[in-house]
């Protein structure tokens, strides 16, 4: 049988990556005198077969690396079906710009700016600021429900209140439809600025020489204001003012006033012709 005998050692040295063993025992650098059976493994740390999970910590390479359908390269990455997943973290030291992104998931950052048709930007703290210009309009559909202040043009507004009898006085305040109304029910305004805006027009009838009688009613005065006296009307015999001080009404029933004149001191008596008109604060 022949023998293999090395005129020097065969010296065998592994390196970053590579390690190697003798007989069961590993080693970095070792001689073979080639004398002695020995059995010599050399491995890289994994396998490398084709349907191998490779790890590498760096690959560089020159030109594109390609695995099935995914393909790397200077300053791209694609695939077949236009998808690149990707499973971790992503770091980008640079910026991104893309012609449209969808997240299937949360987007975290600590500040996003866009503008696209208006400006807005959406801070960490949850702040935001939407427009750049005074000229900039904001359409909101649905409901807007917030639970601070709200503040237009340097004014804070804190609240929409429902008190009726506005006790609060507070200036932070905007009242509601329903609060202002009973508030003005309550306190009797409303029935006051009715009273005040009555003036109202009767035609009388002849009841003698010194009456004449309308079918009519007198306003009654809200409290708080000066009742219905004779100097809240005007009577007129064919055009002329009667002086109010030759003159008494008297409301007779609930629907005849009676217009009493003093004969003596106007100068003369009424006429069955006669055409007397009543402007002022009657009822209705």
């Amino acid at each position: 049988m022949p023998k293999l005998i090395f005129k020097n050692p065969l010296k065998i040295e592994t390196g970053t990556g590579v390690s190697g063993s003798a007989n069961g025992i590993s080693f970095e650098v070792k001689e073979f005198s080639a004398n002695n059976a020995q059995n010599v493994s050399l491995s890289i740390g994994q396998a490398v077969e084709t349907d191998s999970d490779v790890t590498f910590n760096n690959v560089i390479s020159s030109g594109n690396v390609t695995s099935g359908n995914l393909t790397l390269g200077d300053g791209f990455i694609s695939s077949s079906t236009g998808v690149v997943s990707h499973t971790g973290s992503v770091e980008v030291m640079d910026n991104i710009f893309v012609s449209s992104m969808n997240a299937s998931g949360q987007v975290s950052a600590e500040k996003i700016e866009a503008s696209v048709t208006q400006s807005f930007t959406i801070f960490e703290s949850g702040s935001t600021k939407f427009g750049d210009d005074i000229s900039d309009v904001h359409n909101v559909t649905g409901s807007l429900i917030t639970s601070g202040s709200f503040k237009l043009n340097g004014y804070n507004i804190n609240e929409i209140s429902n008190d009726t009898s506005l006790g609060d006085e507070k200036t932070t305040s905007l009242v509601s439809e329903n609060a202002v109304k009973t508030y003005f029910t309550d306190t009797g305004i409303v029935d006051k600025n009715d009273y005040l805006r009555k003036s109202f027009t009767h035609t009388g009838s002849f009841t003698s020489a010194a009456t004449s009688s309308f079918t009519a009613v007198t306003a009654s005065a809200p409290t708080g204001l000066t009742g219905t006296t004779e100097q809240d009307f005007m009577f007129f015999i064919n055009g002329m003012l009667i002086e109010n001080d030759a003159l008494d009404i008297v409301q007779k029933t609930s629907t005849n006033l009676e217009l009493r004149l003093d004969t003596s001191g106007l100068g003369y008596e009424l006429e069955s012709d006669d055409e007397v008109i009543g402007f002022g604060k009657f009822n209705s």
